[in-house]
């Protein structure tokens, strides 16, 4: 089966950031300059092509992330602009478990900010190889040469500077590549399209032969190729640069870093070439593993001959159809193809196959091994479930999504919408893994939970306009969750006769607490090698005991920070099924919560607040009163910046009270960080 395309050719990437870092505006130029549209768009006025939702125009701020293809060069790009806002980080942690690599946008005036170090790390934890783009350096108070500092000091990365810029702040007007020793001048009346190429200003000659040198023995400290050429005193020629740069780049030894202003149509071209020379393709990084039929580990290598294996990572729905955004790992997918959902034990139908520009989709009639595509056709797949050959079944790795915060009631405004809004909000819990929606067992209100007060106001919005729901919605409340107060371990049972015979199953389970890494389920499998139990019943109980989580503990929180093993189980044949494991498992969990007990979690939020020096002490002393524990305090420019941990509950009505402190002049974000146990009062007053 021949493919359509050179996957040598392929680079799957993210543009992610902090927001308001300019990453949009960042995609904008790059589908212009690719080709792909005619006219660019602009974020302030609502007309990118990437933020194509409503409340995206309206509100400025990237909500989803938005998938698109274009070409540089010889170099098909599958390109994700994912959001910046703290709210939506699960829109990127998705997006980068299928990515082979990035462009990371800094701002050249803010520098390396709160969220700028959460997608940083998330891109760690996925060994996403990276180009550093750092932008806006045409605006007051830009500095490059501070932003690679702070990039160095904060992130603990290895940056290489390949360019640097001429002029500073409203003086930018050009950059010096290092590799090939030329300035880059970006024609204003083609809005950067006409790159001019010309000798370096005699003014700049000595700084950029400073920094080539730097960026020579950057490379020469990771690459043996370098270090040899560098101490023999030899010339290196810039075929030699670029393959060391795509070399340290690809085993993230380094982050190549470039300068420009995408307002201004400056320095995306050059970030285009980093993209196809020194980002991998899908053959440039390891296989990824999974579990094939018997549970043991496997390799699926990017060859579209092997069977069929893909990971669905994103679900986006409208009022016509579902669509599914899916990277192949490998074989070939095609239109009107039957496909297995391995979590479900179910096949599934692939009707369309599509390429996706934003909003508009490209029915085409082959995928294959390293792409990624749209779908059209599946009814019950969910976000990061394994896709594969019904021949070859194979499990990936789960994508691990955050625990929501965040809550509020919401009920419809009248019976005719009751029907409707519990639809609705079963296709939102589909398309979006951060949000959670639950009857509560005390009062029987509908209870929605987030990442945090704009994405639960996104949603409902989102409810009531797209979906033309009439809702109700009471004031955001904390998300509180249990975990075990010690391990626990019983044998779950269903012995059950039925019309149709009889039902058996028999599961012994151990659950324990785990210290809180951001992972608030881990399953294990430890089940002997010659365990009779067929492989799609392992996974119905590790999907039922993950909805056990999902539901209520002790005092009707949902449980969190499990680590829940499987020690044996009883397979017997026309009487062991699905809803026997289920039943067993319930049963298990159940004993083992009565038995063990448990504590409330609290969630806790990284704040950091930048205020001017002589709001310093007020700021501190309100942190105290909110229950914060203060990690540091830094200098950052002319501001000082305080980073702390404080529990969500604390910060309501933060902003008002920031604002009224330190004049309006102080400004802060805040995120997810963990969840610990409630102190004693706040506990009782939850039980």
């Amino acid at each position: 089966m021949a493919q359509s395309f050179d996957i040598q050719k392929i680079r799957n990437i993210g543009v992610i950031a902090h927001i308001d870092a300019g990453k949009t505006t960042t995609t904008e130029r790059i589908l212009h300059y690719t080709g792909e549209i005619h006219k660019m768009g602009d974020v302030d006025e609502g007309t990118t092509v990437t933020d194509f939702d409503p409340q995206e125009q309206e509100r400025g701020i990237t909500i989803r992330s938005a998938a698109v293809s274009c070409r540089w060069r010889d170099v098909r790009i599958n390109l994700i602009d994912t959001p910046g806002h703290v709210d939506f980080t699960a829109e990127v942690e998705r997006s980068l478990r299928v990515l082979d690599g990035g462009i990371v946008v800094f701002s050249g005036v803010e520098g390396v900010e709160a969220q700028s170090e959460t997608v940083w790390h998330q891109a760690d934890h996925y060994r996403v190889p990276r180009v550093c783009f750092i932008n806006k350096l045409d605006r007051i108070g830009a500095d490059f040469y501070r932003t690679m500092d702070d990039i160095t000091q904060r992130l603990g990365a290895r940056v290489c500077a390949l360019q640097i810029p001429i002029g500073r702040e409203k003086e930018f007007a050009a950059c010096i590549d290092l590799i090939q020793q030329k300035a880059i001048f970006f024609n204003q009346e083609t809005r950067g399209k006409e790159t001019i190429i010309e000798e370096i200003p005699s003014d700049m000659e000595d700084e950029a032969a400073l920094y080539r040198e730097r960026m020579i023995e950057t490379l020469a400290d990771v690459d043996d190729e370098i270090a040899n050429l560098f101490l023999e005193g030899a010339d290196i020629s810039e075929e030699a640069l670029h393959a060391a740069v795509r070399r340290a780049t690809i085993s993230l030894k380094i982050f190549p870093t470039f300068c420009g202003s995408s307002l201004k149509y400056m320095g995306v071209q050059p970030v285009l070439d980093a993209v196809a020379q020194y980002l991998p393709s899908p053959l440039d990084i390891p296989p990824i593993h999974g579990l094939d039929s018997k549970g043991k580990d496997k390799e699926y290598p990017p060859d579209p001959d092997k069977p069929f294996v893909g990971l669905l990572f994103k679900i986006q729905s409208d009022k016509h159809e579902e669509l599914g955004f899916v990277r192949i790992y490998s074989g070939t997918l095609k239109p009107s193809s039957r496909i297995l959902s391995t979590r479900l034990n179910k096949k599934e139908n692939i009707t369309r196959l599509m390429r996706i520009q934003a909003d508009r989709k490209m029915l085409i009639e082959s995928a294959s091994a390293g792409d990624i595509v749209g779908v059209i056709g599946l009814k019950d797949s969910v976000t990061g479930d394994t896709l594969c050959d019904p021949k070859e079944p194979a499990i990936l790795e789960q994508i691990t999504f955050p625990e929501t915060v965040i809550s509020t009631r919401i009920e419809p405004e009248s019976s005719a919408d009751k029907d409707k809004l519990a639809s609705t909000l079963a296709l939102l819990q589909r398309e979006d893994p951060t949000f959670r929606a639950r009857v509560s067992p005390e009062t029987g209100e509908v209870l929605i939970s987030g990442m945090g007060e704009l994405h639960l106001e996104v949603l409902t919005e989102k409810i009531r306009k797209d979906y033309n729901v009439k809702i109700r919605t009471g004031k955001p409340r904390v998300s509180y969750r249990e975990t075990l107060k010690n391990p626990g371990k019983a044998l779950g049972e269903c012995h059950r006769q039925i019309a149709a015979g009889s039902l058996f199953a028999e599961a012994e389970i151990a659950m324990e607490p785990m210290a809180d890494e951001g992972v608030p389920f881990e399953f294990r499998n430890r089940l002997p090698a010659d365990s009779l139990v067929p492989f799609e019943h392992v996974a119905t109980i590790e999907d039922q005991l993950r909805e056990e989580c999902r539901g209520s503990g002790m005092y009707g929180f949902p449980l969190s920070q499990i680590r829940a093993t499987l020690l044996s189980a009883v397979y017997r044949d026309g009487e062991s099924n699905e809803q026997a494991y289920r039943l067993a498992v319930a049963h298990a969990v159940q004993q083992i919560l009565t038995s063990a007990g448990t504590n409330i979690l609290e969630p806790v939020m990284k704040l950091e607040v930048r205020t001017p020096e002589e709001y310093l002490g007020d700021v501190t002393s309100d942190m105290a009163a909110r229950r914060a524990a203060i990690e540091n305090v830094s200098m950052r420019g002319p501001l000082q910046v305080i980073t702390a941990a404080v529990p969500l509950r604390e910060m309501f009505g933060y902003s008002t009270s920031l604002r009224s402190l330190t004049q309006g002049r102080a400004v802060y974000t805040m995120e997810p960080l963990r969840y610990d146990v409630a102190p004693n009062d706040v506990a009782q007053q939850l039980m």
